[in-house]
């Protein structure tokens, strides 16, 4: 009979950033990439952005694996159905970390956008660790059903909430629509539905906008 144990241990990992963080930044970006992703790649779509104004870091989802048959392409998940609430920790506490070494002493702006499967990190990294935002974008992703309205009760009266989204996204249809528009609702109250022209892609034009 084989018996599954656990350990712990010590581990690293690499985020990406663009642009400089000086005095004359004015806002941070948090950025979470989705299934697929690297940090350095997804971070390019950032690029437009005035780089002195704005100063950009994207954590890296941990677990990295081949993508399609020739193994030539390399993408990242940051969870699956796979010991789900232990890797939630251990990705939590890594992005906690990430905070801690940028942006800890800083005051500037601060905008967290998750995308497709990053909005479950961000949602949940800000909720268990009690941090604020001016500006939350959840981009084209779902948010986790265990997080209350209680865990975003730190939220100032002034963050913005937007929900962004493709409106021919395959992954979005209108019974998927409602349930995500009623869940930000209920989490966040008041949220600034944003749905664009494509896919299941960035909209960079929006980004600009901010």
């Amino acid at each position: 009979m084989s018996t599954e144990k656990r350990i712990n241990y010590q581990a690293s990992n690499t985020y990406s950033t663009l642009n400089k963080l000086s005095a004359d930044t004015q806002r941070i970006w948090m950025v979470f990439h989705g299934m697929g992703y690297l940090s350095r790649y997804f971070i390019r779509h950032f690029k437009n952005l005035d780089p002195v104004k704005n100063y950009i870091i994207a954590p890296q989802a941990p677990s990295k694996y081949y993508q399609g048959p020739d193994f030539k392409h390399v993408g990242a998940s940051w969870l699956t159905r796979e010991d789900t609430v232990n890797e939630t920790d251990n990705v939590l506490n890594y992005v906690e970390g990430v905070w801690q070494a940028e942006l800890a002493h800083t005051n500037c702006e601060l905008i967290v956008l998750g995308y497709s499967q990053g909005v479950s990190i961000a949602t949940r990294w800000l909720a268990k660790y009690q941090r604020r935002c001016d500006q939350l974008i959840i981009h084209s992703g779902g948010l986790p059903k265990e997080l209350t309205a209680k865990d975003f009760s730190h939220f100032q009266e002034t963050t913005k909430v937007h929900y962004v989204f493709g409106n021919s996204d395959p992954y979005i249809n209108q019974d998927r629509l409602d349930l995500e528009r009623k869940r930000a609702e209920a989490l966040f109250g008041s949220v600034q539905e944003r749905p664009f022209k494509g896919a299941h892609v960035v909209n960079e034009e929006y980004l600009l906008q901010i």
